[in-house]
């Protein structure tokens, strides 16, 4: 497995990686978990070649602190995927992403400032920009994305399709711990009680989901989670979204439609988000 930290390197190795086969991306911020082999396995099941990216973005981060405490776990990181097959990983530092002077940046304008965009402003927009940076570094056939953060996934398909980037985006399953808990790099900060209490982003969206499926309103399955997430002293619901799964447009009354449900939670050092998408 090619380790790459410049990006002279990574092009280097890219070009014969290119030259015999297709090349499948996966770009992640470290400190991974069974979520991310799963996109990995995805890109080797449909790719010659995979490549991954560990690279904590500072630009996607309001909270200073949440930038510094972020899990870093290079060694451990390296070993899963030199077990999965990863055929190389690009591990730039920041000055390498964003050298001295630059003022480019990408924004999806409207889809970056709604929703979950509203309570962590410039999210989107450092996560459009850097992932930008890593697909023209890279230039992989396709790349692979957890359905988790559905907004995301949407932003970087926007991104792509008005760019007219020649790259193809694939959205992987959440993958959970066994109650439920979506995975995420973040809950190692969670403390035990925290921990415990996360069991309620899941469950609140299944009574939800439950709910839409009996024939109820948006209207009442919010209240439901409103009622859920409440019922824990450790956590406080920040953002909750229910929207046409194709348009984003809030959705109201008895949906006639897919809908996509979003929470975001915070606990006290760390907001975990979880989504549902319910087919009507």
């Amino acid at each position: 497995m090619h380790i790459c930290r410049s990006i002279a390197e990574i092009r280097n190795v890219m070009w014969d990686l290119a030259t015999d086969g297709s090349v499948g991306l996966v770009t992640t911020m470290g400190a991974l978990h069974a979520g991310h082999m799963a996109l990995v396995a995805a890109a080797a099941d449909d790719h010659d070649a995979v490549v991954a990216t560990i690279f904590v973005n500072p630009t996607q981060f309001g909270d200073a602190k949440d930038l510094e405490n972020y899990p870093r776990t290079e060694e451990t990181d390296l070993a899963m995927l030199r077990d999965a097959g990863v055929a190389a990983v690009f591990i730039p530092d920041a000055a390498e992403i964003y050298p001295d002077g630059e003022e480019t940046i990408v924004e999806t304008t409207h889809l970056a400032n709604i929703l979950h965009g509203e309570v962590r402003p410039g999210h989107y927009r450092g996560v459009a920009t850097v992932v930008t940076k890593l697909f023209n570094i890279i230039q992989a056939d396709a790349a692979y994305f957890g359905e988790k953060d559905y907004q995301q996934l949407a932003v970087i398909r926007r991104m792509v399709r008005d760019l007219h980037m020649p790259i193809t985006i694939h959205g992987v399953p959440t993958v959970r711990e066994a109650d439920g808990l979506a995975m995420s790099s973040r809950n190692v900060r969670l403390i035990a009680d925290e921990r415990y209490d996360a069991r309620v982003l899941h469950l609140s969206l299944t009574v939800a989901e439950a709910l839409i499926k009996e024939g109820k309103t948006v209207e009442q399955a919010a209240e439901s989670i409103r009622g859920v997430i409440s019922s824990k002293r450790s956590c406080k619901l920040v953002g909750l979204d229910i929207v046409d799964a194709e348009t984003f447009a809030p959705v109201t009354g008895v949906p006639t439609k897919t809908i996509g449900i979003m929470i975001s939670v915070q606990f006290l050092q760390v907001m975990l988000i979880d989504q549902k998408e319910i087919a009507i």
